[in-house]
C-alpha cells in the first residue's frame, strides 16, 4: 500500500552486505511501490566491460559500451543486460572483486545516475545503493544509512555464495568486502557516505523484518 496521493523516494545506503538490497525488495512490496537495484545496474556495467576484456581506465572505450548498453528489469526483478537476464552472472566473485573499480569512474556513474532519477520522477520507489541519499536524490523524502559488523557482512555473503555453488572461503569474502569498503569509502566520485539527514539502523544483531519494519515506522506504515 503507498501513502495515498504521495510520489516519494526511499534512499536506503550503506556498505555491501548490510542487507540493503534484501530489506528494500521487501518494504517495496510492502508499499507497493517500485524496488530499484541499483547495484545489479553498476554490476552488469561491470560485467559487460569485464566480458569485452576492458580495463577500466580505457575511457573511450567505456564510454562507447556505456552509449550501446541498454538495461532494464524483468518481471522478477532480474537484471537484462541488451534484453537478456544475466542476474546470476552479475552475482558472482568475478564482478563482486571488479564491481568498485568499475562504478567509481564518473562516467559510468553519469549514466546509472540519469537512468535512475528517470525513473525516481515518474513514480514512488526505493533505491539501494551508495550515495542514493547523498548524489542521486540528494532530496529523497526518507533516508537510511545501514551498517553491520564486518566480520557478521562476511559470513552472511559467504553463506550465500556457497548456497550459488561458488567456490570461495570465508577468508576471500572478509577480504573482498573489506576491499569494496575501502575503495567505495574513499573515491573521489560520490564515495559510501551517510548523509547528514538519514536515518542510521544498524543490522548486526536484527533480523531483515525487523529491518524491514523500522523503516516502515519511519515511512508511517505499519506492515
Amino acid at each position: 500500500m503507498t501513502k495515498s496521493g504521495e510520489n516519494f523516494v526511499i534512499a536506503l545506503d550503506g556498505g555491501s552486505g548490510t542487507g540493503k538490497s534484501t530489506t528494500a525488495k521487501i518494504v517495496a512490496k510492502t508499499l507497493g511501490i517500485t524496488y530499484l537495484d541499483t547495484g545489479a545496474m553498476y554490476r552488469a556495467v561491470t560485467l559487460v566491460a569485464l566480458d569485452a576484456g576492458l580495463p577500466a581506465e580505457d575511457g573511450p572505450a567505456m564510454d562507447q559500451l556505456l552509449e550501446n548498453l541498454t538495461l532494464g528489469f524483468d518481471a522478477e526483478n532480474h537484471i537484462l543486460i541488451n534484453g537478456v537476464s544475466r542476474e546470476s552472472e552479475i552475482r558472482g566473485m568475478k564482478v563482486s572483486s571488479n564491481v568498485s573499480i568499475y562504478c567509481a569512474l564518473p562516467s559510468v556513474r553519469a549514466a546509472m545516475t540519469k537512468q535512475q532519477r528517470e525513473i525516481g520522477k515518474r513514480q514512488s520507489c526505493i533505491l539501494d545503493g551508495r550515495d542514493i541519499g547523498t548524489v542521486v536524490f540528494p532530496d529523497a523524502k526518507y533516508k537510511f544509512f545501514m551498517v553491520t559488523d564486518l566480520n557478521v557482512r562476511a559470513e552472511r555473503r559467504y553463506k550465500e555464495l556457497l548456497e550459488k555453488g561458488e567456490k570461495v572461503t570465508y577468508e576471500e569474502v572478509l577480504a573482498n568486502l573489506a576491499e569494496r569498503d575501502r575503495l567505495d569509502s574513499s573515491r573521489a566520485n560520490a564515495p559510501l557516505k551517510k548523509a547528514d539527514d538519514a536515518i542510521e539502523i544498524d543490522t548486526t544483531h536484527i533480523s531483515i523484518q525487523q529491518q524491514v519494519q523500522k523503516i516502515l515506522d519511519y515511512v508511517g506504515v505499519v506492515a
